[in-house]
């Protein structure tokens, strides 16, 4: 049997995203020939530009803790490959890994598949053989043409909030965007919608949910009432019950409030999943560099949000830390193929300092380059309200040099240390310093 090493080499021999499709007739001939494992599982499917990773388990831990089998899919991975593949929470095993690559390396052609084609594909057949029942499939870009998307109608569809990313691929516009998402609702099926989206959104997803007899649901504000931010999570009342998220950040009622949406139409499907345990998975659930609150001396929040909308979901925040009397003091990097000047202009501006660097990917963004883009917008903010409201700011040479600055200042200064700007280094920073 191959071993782990091999079966990376495997996997990597493939590119990201494979040749560019039209269609997912790629993605049905790979599944094919791995045997279509996919048509014997049971599926939740979601997807959206933020919340995803969130909503995955909001939901799988409230199957978790009704006694289901759960079956856990998500992209991409935050500390190494095999954490996109869970079932209950625990990784796929080295040996289970490997001998499901080793049969889908020996039954496969040489069509130019994507490394995450290959990777659901393993996955599918993992959840098959554990019996499964349920899978929560979060899907990578877009819907229509996502290689997810391959499955037959699962018994929800999922959309969470829809802004701009991937705009080269799916669209310049949200409502493009939301034509690409709309993509996963099957026909006779349905829909929860997150209610934090654009009323032309809103209205893609609806149309195309009738247009597919598709039951269309999505939470309403006038039952909703956030409370309060607080270090330990966010209490929010929802239709007269009060609870309380473990994460932090003003987005993740709202992200729980879809998941009991989700939850309570599950019910009417057959599945039992009871008040307690929808309760029970708000109050617990906590996802690595999704706004992630470390407790210590000084604190640390570790977010990979890198898209405007993500970064500004951080921003609200870090507003509300500063109302507090706390200092930001960041460490900040971006990749080239997002939209950096705007990401970082934000970060700073909600920063006492911020620290800028480009050794966690191949293609971050110079942190000189950083530097300077927020000294531009330093000389604007100035001109254009004539406050000298200073983003401080320094290039590190290193991801361990910004964090030993931050940390000092933030010890020195009553405050809190941030590493943000990029999934990747949100990554790096979790597995280089809280192992």
């Amino acid at each position: 049997m191959m071993n782990f090493k091999e079966c990376m080499d495997f996997v990597n021999s493939y590119s990201k995203s494979g040749k560019p499709v039209t269609d997912l007739s790629r993605a049905k001939h790979l599944m094919e020939l791995a045997g279509n494992p996919q048509n014997r599982l049971d599926f939740i499917h979601v997807a959206g530009t933020n919340g995803k990773g969130s909503l995955v388990e909001y939901i799988s831990n409230a199957l978790i803790y009704s006694g289901y089998k759960v079956g856990q899919f998500t992209s991409p991975f935050v500390l190494h490959y095999t954490d996109r593949i869970r079932i209950n929470g625990k990784e796929i095993d080295e040996n289970s890994f490997c001998e499901i690559c080793e049969f889908i390396k020996n039954r496969i052609d040489d069509q130019p598949y994507s490394q995450f084609e290959i990777t659901m594909a393993i996955a599918m057949w993992w959840f098959e053989m554990e019996g499964c029942d349920i899978v929560v499939l979060e899907a990578g870009i877009g819907g229509i043409l996502d290689c997810t998307n391959i499955i037959e109608p699962p018994v929800l569809s999922v959309i969470t909030s829809i802004s701009l990313d991937h705009t080269a691929i799916l669209g310049d516009t949200v409502e493009k965007i939301a034509q690409q998402k709309a993509g996963i609702i099957k026909e006779n099926s349905a829909v929860v919608l997150s209610m934090d989206n654009k009323k032309s959104v809103i209205d893609i997803i609806k149309n195309t949910a009738q247009e597919k007899n598709a039951e269309f649901i999505m939470p309403e504000y006038y039952n909703f009432k956030y409370l309060a931010m607080e270090s330990d999570g966010n209490p929010f009342i929802y239709k007269k019950e009060q609870y309380k998220t473990a994460m932090f950040g003003f987005h993740q009622p709202k992200n729980a409030i879809t998941a009991i949406e989700a939850c309570r139409y599950l019910m009417k499907k057959g599945f039992v999943v009871p008040e307690y345990a929808i309760r029970k998975s708000i109050e617990t659930t906590q996802v690595k560099a999704r706004v992630q609150y470390i407790d210590g001396n000084p604190p640390i929040i570790v977010d990979g949000g890198h898209n405007i909308a993500g970064i500004t979901k951080l921003c609200y925040v870090l507003d509300n830390i500063r109302l507090k009397g706390v200092n930001i003091y960041a460490v900040a990097g971006m990749i080239d193929t997002k939209d950096y000047e705007r990401g970082v202009e934000k970060i700073a501006y909600y920063s006492d300092k911020i620290f800028t660097i480009d050794d966690f990917a191949p293609n971050a963004v110079s942190a000189r380059k950083l530097v300077k883009i927020i000294a531009n917008y330093n000389a604007k903010v100035y001109k254009m309200f004539h406050q000298n409201h200073i983003f401080d700011f320094e290039a590190c040479k290193s991801l361990s040099e910004a964090i030993e600055k931050a940390k000092q200042m933030a010890l020195e200064n009553n405050g809190i240390v941030v590493v943000c700007g990029s999934l990747y280094l949100a990554s790096k920073f979790l597995n280089d310093y809280q192992k």
